[in-house]
């Protein structure tokens, strides 16, 4: 009961312009974020929908008691969500009442306009027609579970597993029926509407909601167990649990962020996904100094940096009746994402470095990389991965078709950008055996091998992990 008034007020705060959905929901007092963001943005998304299906069926005329935009949240629940299995409370026999009358409406509304699913009732060609075509991806978290389990758990609870291989077969997904992604191994495929929120399994953070292009950066940055990381913009926390399960938990993760409540946020997701291996810090990256003697170690970074999320599948829920960002934010964005990508390649040992946003826009993802290869003056080059991906980089200089891209039409994922820029030599001021194994340096008697185990062990509970 508190789900849906909570939901109604984030409706009719975005409604009357005061902030976006995810800025309403953070400032709730309701505790379950997740659930009430994603209940909010379905129900937006069908705002339409379910305004003529309420129109029609009189529903506001036969309970004047009740609301509008609680009534819209309602009415979602009932015909197109979970359908009260969660509760309900005093509302649930409310709207049993008009139960008949409510599924009639809808039903002549999919004969009016020709269609038969509820997806089919979106316009065609606007962006959230998109992100209704898009499946729910599922990362399965190697640090607490392996994807075996996980795969024999859903078929116990009767769910059809196969293995996807062609985006036909992810287009097609309906029902209880979930697929195999044949690129990344622990990645679950499901159909676009399910909702695992409150799956034990996701609760439990045995499961990761992560779109597939969001799980790229990790997999192509490929920490090996043992490697100093940097995330160097690292809320909400999805990618950096990634990279704790690559890393198994061996070795040490820097994440940096400046806003405190979305690393408090992190650090709560962490905790839960049973990551040990990162420290967190509410701290400006940019003023992250490379020679510090912490970071000496740091062969691999990820930089996902604040952009325009303008391939974001719910970014019109989050700012309704926007369009492309302005020049002016354009600007703005790309002078800081170049300033912490230049920053970012001046750390001695690096080695490789993730470069990705969320963004369509050139300015914010070509522009900046090629600037930033310019100004490394060839200590850097991009590294050609995934040549079967079907979206490449803009062809705006020599090498960007090395980057990828993704977006719902090509890829059946969100909009994003990802370049993958690599050392072109060792640096002079570190040695090869340290950049080879930083992890493995010490002479060959068995003496200082325990001398050093000793002294990390001392320093140990300087290195707080994210719990």
């Amino acid at each position: 009961m508190a789900l849906y008034a909570a939901a109604a007020a984030v409706l009719a705060g975005v409604e009357s312009r005061q902030g976006s959905i995810k800025g309403l929901v953070y400032a709730s007092s309701f505790q379950n974020v997740k659930q009430l963001y994603a209940l909010v943005c379905e129900t937006q998304r069908y705002s339409a929908v379910l305004d003529s299906v309420i129109s029609s069926a009189g529903l506001l005329r036969a309970e004047k008691k009740l609301r509008p935009h609680l009534a819209k949240v309602l009415v979602y629940e009932l015909l197109l969500g979970r359908g009260f299995r969660g509760g309900g409370g005093r509302w649930k026999p409310l709207l049993n009442r008009h139960q008949a009358r409510l599924k009639a409406e809808l039903a002549r509304l999919k004969v009016h306009r020709g269609v038969s699913r509820n997806e089919d009732l979106l316009e065609v060609g606007c962006g959230l027609a998109q992100a209704s075509q898009v499946p729910r991806f599922v990362r399965v978290n190697t640090l607490k579970t392996c994807s075996d389990d996980a795969i024999d758990y859903f078929k116990e609870t009767r769910f059809y597993q196969g293995r996807a291989s062609s985006l036909e077969d992810l287009r097609a997904l309906k029902g209880k029926c979930f697929l195999l992604d044949p690129l990344l191994p622990e990645l679950l495929v499901f159909p676009a509407q399910t909702d695992l929120h409150e799956h034990p399994l996701y609760q439990a953070g045995h499961l990761i909601l992560q779109d597939k292009a969001s799980c790229l950066p990790a997999m192509l940055l490929a920490p090996p167990p043992g490697s100093h990381v940097i995330d160097a913009c690292a809320a909400p926390g999805n990618k950096t649990s990634h990279l704790a399960a690559l890393l198994k938990n061996q070795g040490k993760i820097f994440a940096f962020d400046l806003d405190a409540k979305r690393l408090a946020s992190m650090a709560t997701l962490l905790a839960r996904a049973g990551v040990s291996c990162c420290q967190l810090a509410e701290e400006d990256f940019l003023a992250v100094s490379p020679s510090d003697q912490r970071y000496r170690q740091v062969q691999y970074i990820l930089l996902d940096p604040s952009c325009s999320g303008s391939g974001m599948l719910t970014r019109q829920l989050e700012e309704p009746g926007t369009g492309l960002p302005s020049k002016e934010r354009l600007r703005a964005l790309a002078g800081f994402q170049q300033r912490a990508l230049c920053h970012a390649l001046t750390f001695p040992s690096l080695q490789r470095l993730v470069y990705s946003t969320c963004s369509l826009c050139q300015e914010e993802n070509e522009d900046v990389v090629q600037e930033a290869l310019q100004q490394s003056s060839g200590t850097f080059r991009l590294a050609p991965v995934l040549p079967s991906w079907p979206h490449r980089g803009l062809n705006t200089f020599p090498g960007a078709e090395h980057c990828l891209r993704a977006s719902p039409e090509t890829t059946l994922t969100g909009g994003f950008f990802i370049a993958v820029l690599e050392r072109v030599e060792v640096p002079s001021s570190v040695s090869q055996a340290e950049v080879s194994a930083p992890e493995l340096r010490s002479s060959p008697s068995p003496a200082p091998k325990k001398k050093r185990r000793r002294r990390n062990a001392a320093a140990a509970p300087s290195m707080l992990p994210c719990t």
